[in-house]
């Protein structure tokens, strides 16, 4: 399948989720998509840095998607950056000012404005680098073994 029809299959959120992760590579992050750091959260990007940092993007693909949304507040105690991704015409005016804000489409992002480091404490780093390590390792064995069934993921 091509490139583009690939993209065109995805939705609003992982057009922008996929924009992300290319964008966090160029920031030597590696990143996965919907993790779970704790019961009743899933972020939509997380990404790893080369020292550790622990970075959390929320993709917002609409106003009423930003606005139904209660829980990213939630993730602030999960990472050391908390960034928004939205695409260009989104209303970024509608986004707090003291998040990190990331323009994005499928292809690509930029960095508009750095979020503010809040570091995590080792523990809850520990926690979080384990989960985003078994997350992925999952997300590869299923890529190599799609029938694989998993309770807990």
């Amino acid at each position: 399948m091509l490139e583009g029809d690939t993209l065109n299959q995805l939705l609003p959120g992982q057009k922008l989720a996929r924009g992300v992760g290319r964008h966090l590579r160029s920031h030597d992050f590696v990143s996965v998509e919907e993790l779970t750091p704790t019961s009743g959260l899933r972020v939509d990007v997380m990404g790893l840095g080369p020292k550790g940092e622990v970075w959390i993007v929320e993709c917002k693909s609409s106003r009423a998607d930003f606005q139904s949304d209660h829980k990213w507040q939630g993730y602030i105690e999960w990472c050391d950056r908390l960034f928004f991704a939205v695409d260009s015409a989104f209303p970024t005016e509608l986004l707090p000012d003291d998040m990190g804000l990331i323009i994005a489409d499928g292809y690509d992002a930029e960095i508009i404005r750095m979020a503010p480091e809040r570091r995590l404490a080792p523990a809850r780093r520990k926690v979080m680098i384990q989960k985003f390590a078994r997350h992925a390792a999952i997300r590869a064995h299923i890529a190599r073994d799609p029938g694989l069934v998993t309770e807990r993921f």
